[in-house]
């Protein structure tokens, strides 16, 4: 049988503690039902899924990507934390990283726990943009939607500050930089999207559609949305919160191609990624330590 022609980069399992609401033998059996040759495993600042991920994927016979949402903190050329707009929250700025070989795993293992050990600024788990260069080799570097530091600073009209860090980026992953392009419905993306093409273009970057996964399908919108208010304490009637749509499910090759009917090249190149990243986690028996 013939493959879906486009594969997830963007999903947050369960192991997204009180943000994922997919079990990973979950995320493995709905790619198999939409055909999908490969997957990426993308939790928020950790890889606690990694294993588990790899196992489930290869036996259900799917590709599996390891990546990570990773908190960076932006400077400003003035060395200060870049501006935040009214409605941002701490801990916004993210990005994502693939992994492409073993050489990248252990980039990202070395960056995740530097995050935590060593963070960048005050607001949580985060790597400077310099340690993210420093450990870039392996890894495919996704700019990270609206949320991403790039789609803030655009969406704050700091248009110059965005080229500076695209720049630094490319910079950074040479030949493996990615700009995210995203369509949940929310009036930031539509805002940004004309920007982050032009500074595709300018940057001569091949553009990603992503679809950033929580849960399986928009049947499980509210009670994700629950789960969503018990991780902030907030309750579901309140309108200062943060939400999310019915569209970050795991959504079909056939509804991202016809989401992305006008940039069918960005559909495209999320097959590109999957064929560039060639890494499975093994397991291993304990190490344990010898006792006289």
């Amino acid at each position: 049988m013939a493959h879906a022609d486009f594969v997830h980069l963007r999903v947050h399992t369960a192991y997204s503690l009180l943000e994922g609401a997919l079990r990973i033998d979950e995320l493995a059996a709905l790619c198999c039902d939409a055909a999908m040759p490969a997957v990426a495993i993308t939790d928020t600042n950790n890889l606690f899924g990694a294993l588990e991920f790899s196992t489930a994927c290869a036996a259900a016979g799917v590709q599996p990507i390891i990546g990570c949402q990773l908190g960076i903190a932006v400077e400003s050329p003035g060395g200060q934390r870049s501006q935040r707009g009214a409605n941002d929250e701490p801990g916004d700025d993210s990005i994502v990283l693939l992994v492409q070989d073993e050489a990248g795993y252990r980039n990202l293992l070395k960056l995740v726990s530097k995050a935590y050990l060593d963070p960048a600024s005050g607001d949580g788990p985060r790597v400077s943009l310099d340690a993210l260069a420093a450990h870039a080799d392996g890894l495919i570097a996704l700019t990270g939607g609206p949320q991403g530091p790039l789609g803030r600073l655009l969406a704050n009209g700091q248009g110059s500050a965005a080229e500076e860090l695209l720049s630094r980026l490319a910079g950074a992953f040479p030949g493996r930089l990615y700009v995210e392009l995203q369509r949940h419905g929310l009036a930031t993306e539509a805002h940004i999207e004309s920007e982050l093409i032009s500074l595709a273009d300018a940057h001569d970057l091949p553009l990603l559609a992503t679809n950033e996964a929580f849960f399986s399908d928009a049947g499980m919108y509210e009670a994700h949305d629950a789960l969503t208010c018990i991780a902030e304490g907030s309750y579901m009637s309140q309108s200062e919160r943060r939400r999310l749509t019915p569209e970050h499910g795991f959504k079909s090759a056939v509804e991202m191609r016809a989401l992305f009917a006008d940039l069918p090249d960005a559909v495209d190149n999320t097959l590109v990624v999957a064929r560039r990243c060639a890494f499975l986690v093994k397991s291993r028996e304990p190490i344990l330590p010898t006792y006289d």
